[in-house]
């Protein structure tokens, strides 16, 4: 070492010190830019032309060869390092103990603080920056260490055999709940809006037609059996596309009638009940606890936009169109919410009045909420639900931490009641 050292000029040695240390460096950042690096922000990034990140998504397939090179250069580095310090050292200050351990100590704190620290740090913090750009300066060093990653590489696989350990592909493949993870986190770079979108389709296969659909109670019928003259009274008063239709028994849906095409024969001065008749479409009724993406899927197949909900005995529930599952996904088309008031927030005193028919979801949604969805889907049937029976006084009652006063009542149920916004709760009250 002496003999090496006494060619160099002092200011080469240092130089030729801090070029490795500055390579070590290098190799560290890369190392941790490669690995903390989002592959699908590297994959939108190279389908946007960046060749740099298509460079990095390539060499992260091979993350087997691409931690051979880091490491096997970073180690090599790290393992010069301390013998041309100590050179420098003995060659400047004489041969000591002392100086020995002083000079052991410097290349220690040098490579601690330069090499691993301070690069790893920068490459946790700029991951899809710097990954797309080291690239260049690694895939070099994938040929000329080729020979040496094929034989490294081999023994590794071999270990991991003999170890009963197989790395899977399956394993870096993202789990629902981490793609979540994802969106909740993707607030810089997409739209509060946009983010609900996506989250709501997140929460799609756990809800079912029941959570959307319109109740039976405040389905419109058109009645056959009724007056022609009625009929058409009904119809030119209608702000539905599609109508269920009954012949006098109510509970018996015989077909559904398109509105639009109904309005056609208005002008008809002969106009029969055959007539409408004529228009129907034949009804398609389907079981409650339907999973809302599985209805989806039967009205993309068949061309549908309505269904008739019954339950286990035939009896209608409820309707439920395609609009009302595109709702669930991007919101209401309109600011106006059936059953609740024509200003869904809080009010400045920090109360709601709410009717009883007003939907649990929607006063979620609107209300930011938390009221129980496995039960009862509206306020009426969640309040008689907790009581077990139907008032017959007015009443203050707390459910999921949000105090309620019925406000009117009769012997059907709940008509009215009053929400009281709920305190702020600190993690020693949950």
């Amino acid at each position: 070492m002496d003999t090496f050292f006494d060619d160099w000029p002092l200011y080469s040695q240092v130089t030729l010190v801090l070029f490795l240390l500055a390579l070590s460096g290098f190799f560290s950042m890369a190392e941790t830019s490669m690995l903390s690096s989002n592959r699908h922000r590297l994959r939108a990034m190279a389908n946007g032309g960046n060749a740099g990140a298509a460079l990095a998504e390539r060499l992260l397939k091979r993350i087997d060869s691409l931690l051979s090179v880091l490491l096997i250069s970073n180690n090599l580095i790290n393992t010069v390092l301390p013998i041309l310090v100590t050179g420098i050292a003995l060659h400047i200050f004489g041969d000591s103990g002392l100086v020995l351990s002083i000079a052991t100590l410097v290349v220690a704190l040098l490579i601690i603080i330069f090499s691993e620290i301070t690069p790893k740090v920068i490459g946790a913090a700029f991951p899809e920056k710097i990954a797309s750009n080291v690239g260049w300066f690694i895939l070099p060093l994938t040929f000329v260490l080729k020979p040496l990653l094929w034989f490294i590489n081999n023994f590794v696989s071999g270990l991991m055999k003999v170890s009963g350990l197989q790395s899977s592909s399956d394993s870096r493949a993202m789990s629902k709940e981490e793609l979540r993870s994802l969106v909740l986190e993707s607030n810089r770079f997409v739209s509060n809006h946009h983010r609900n979108i996506l989250l709501n389709l997140f929460n799609l296969e756990n809800i079912t037609v029941d959570d959307v659909m319109t109740p039976r109670s405040k389905i419109e019928i058109l009645d056959l059996s009724r007056p022609i003259d009625e009929v058409v009274q009904q119809l030119e008063t209608c702000y539905h596309n599609k109508l269920p239709v009954c012949d006098g028994d109510s509970e018996r849906i015989v077909g559904i009638l398109s509105v639009k095409k109904a309005l056609s024969l208005l002008g008809d001065t002969d106009l029969k009940h055959e007539d409408f008749k004529v228009l129907l479409n034949e009804p398609y009724f389907i079981p409650s606890s339907t999973p809302v993406l599985q209805q989806m899927q039967f009205f993309q197949d068949n061309q549908q936009r309505l269904s008739l909900v019954v339950n286990e005995y035939g009896e209608v529930l409820g309707l439920v169109t395609f609009e009302d599952i595109v709702e669930e996904l991007i919101g209401e088309f309109t600011t106006s919410f059936s059953n609740l008031s024509t200003d869904p927030h809080w009010l400045p005193n920090g109360t709601y009045l709410a009717t009883g028919g007003a939907s649990l979801r929607d006063l979620n949604r609107l209300l930011n909420l938390s009221l129980p969805l496995n039960g009862p889907r509206t306020l009426n049937g969640l309040i008689l639900e907790k009581l077990e029976a139907i008032p017959d006084h007015d009443v203050s009652i707390r459910i999921a931490g949000i105090v309620m006063e019925i406000v009117q009542f009769d012997e059907h149920g709940v008509k009215t009641v009053k929400l009281y916004r709920p305190a702020i709760r600190t993690p020693e009250q949950d």
